[in-house]
């Protein structure tokens, strides 16, 4: 299992023309599943987008400080 993950300002999914998923600030993350994986592989991988240190800290000034459930950003997944 890969993730390839992206820091977005907005992000969107449209199917045929319809809006099916949209968030605000937080993550684009596209997974590539291979049929060997299972589900400890997508913890895992979940786990760690949830907590990557991709966002600044406002109160601190410190760059790379805070993760997107930190700071209630969005997750948009495709596969």
């Amino acid at each position: 299992m890969r993730a390839i993950v992206q820091r977005v300002l907005s992000a969107s999914v449209e199917v045929e023309g319809r809006l099916v998923s949209e968030i605000g600030p937080g993550l684009l993350v596209f997974i590539g599943i291979h049929e060997s994986d299972v589900e400890a592989d997508a913890d895992y991988i979940c786990r760690k987008v949830l907590n990557m240190r991709l966002f600044p800290n406002e109160k601190s000034g410190k760059a790379w400080d805070q993760s997107v459930m930190q700071r209630s950003f969005g997750v948009l997944l495709g596969t």
